[in-house]
């Protein structure tokens, strides 16, 4: 089983986990992606993100499938809020079930990986002072996503 949400509403990890395959599985992988209170030096009041829907949905499926093409995973979940969020509230979860923990853990990290990275989602932070900005790509998340173009 895999799919895809994009939603403003906050998200249960332990709903998710309810409908995943027992058989043939011995490891799940969850990560789940908290807003920060900052960005680099500003206190941060808020994100907001938005997307462009059906695209970002597409562009969540390739990289669900590239990761499937790695890993012998039995399921994947993606939940990625937009909207305004605020800080301490969960933003992302990827949850993955495969056959081996290893297996779980890295496609869980590829996946993470490339959603920061090529998923179209365009995030404004909102700070303390007033101030707002867009957020742009940021290279440590692209030499993340780097670590695995050897087989892409």
């Amino acid at each position: 089983m895999f799919s895809i949400k994009i939603q403003t509403a906050p998200f249960s990890q332990k709903e998710i986990k309810q409908k995943l395959p027992a058989h043939n599985c011995g490891a799940i992988v969850s990560f789940i992606g908290i807003v920060r209170g900052f960005d680099e030096k500003e206190p941060l009041d808020y994100l907001y993100l938005e997307h462009f829907p059906s695209v970002t949905e597409q562009e969540i499926e390739r990289i669900i499938q590239l990761a499937k093409n790695r890993w012998d995973i039995q399921s994947c979940h993606v939940i990625h809020r937009v909207g305004n969020l605020k800080i301490g509230e969960e933003i992302v979860l990827v949850l993955t079930a495969a056959t081996h923990r290893k297996a779980a853990f890295e496609a869980t990290e590829f996946i993470m990986d490339y959603l920061k990275s090529e998923a179209p989602f365009w995030k404004k932070e909102f700070f303390k002072n007033g101030q707002s900005r867009w957020v742009k790509a940021k290279q440590s998340d692209l030499n993340e996503k780097g670590r695995w173009s050897n087989n892409d």
